[in-house]
């Protein structure tokens, strides 16, 4: 399994690749933009090892405790962490239930201490409206953050199938002849008071 500096530099050396297909395909900048900037989030704190105390965990600083909950709840490499698109979606719920949850409690507390008018309905409303006019930012961001697991996957996969692949080749040791088994009970026999 690659080092977390080795998927830092899988994701930093891949991105202008990302970009320059990405560019390719859709000719705007702005999507490129969003695709380009999930994929180095995912990459850099978005990715599969937050089901550890990895680096992209304690890239999180003083806000990383919101992560405990998940690594606790998942398995590390389980197909709902490193899996192809559960893995990222998972991530992605888990992470807006936490944020709708802080801007609903920091609304709350808000509206109680300084009398702040607050209308959950129109809030509601407000989010479904810019979710409506930024679903295509919104495809093109999740495909960044998608291609950026599927990078660190990939290279966890591809090092762990390396790993395996050598150990087959190495050449399988030598049993012990019956003449060393002995002469080593002699041994341990003589140093005995």
């Amino acid at each position: 399994m690659p080092s977390g500096r080795t998927h830092d530099r899988i994701t930093l050396w891949s991105l202008p690749v990302i970009v320059g297909l990405s560019m390719l395909a859709t000719r705007n900048a702005k999507i490129t933009l969003l695709l380009a900037s999930g994929y180095l989030f995912s990459g850099l704190m978005f990715g599969p090892d937050l089901d550890i105390h990895s680096v992209q965990f304690k890239r999180w600083g003083l806000l990383r405790g919101i992560w405990l909950p998940y690594q606790k709840k998942m398995r590390h490499r389980s197909r709902y962490s490193h899996g192809f698109l559960i893995g990222t979606a998972i991530r992605v719920v888990y992470l807006l239930v936490i944020v709708g949850a802080g801007v609903g409690v920091g609304g709350a507390i808000a509206h109680l201490l300084f009398d702040l008018p607050w209308d959950w309905g129109q809030a509601w409303q407000q989010s479904q409206a810019f979710a409506q006019t930024h679903a295509l930012g919104g495809v093109a961001l999740f495909i960044g953050l998608e291609l950026g697991a599927m990078s660190h996957s990939l290279a966890d996969w591809t090092g762990s199938a390396y790993k395996r692949w050598q150990r087959r080749q190495r050449p399988k040791s030598t049993p012990s002849t019956p003449r060393s088994r002995k002469s080593t009970y002699k041994r341990s026999s003589k140093s005995k008071p």
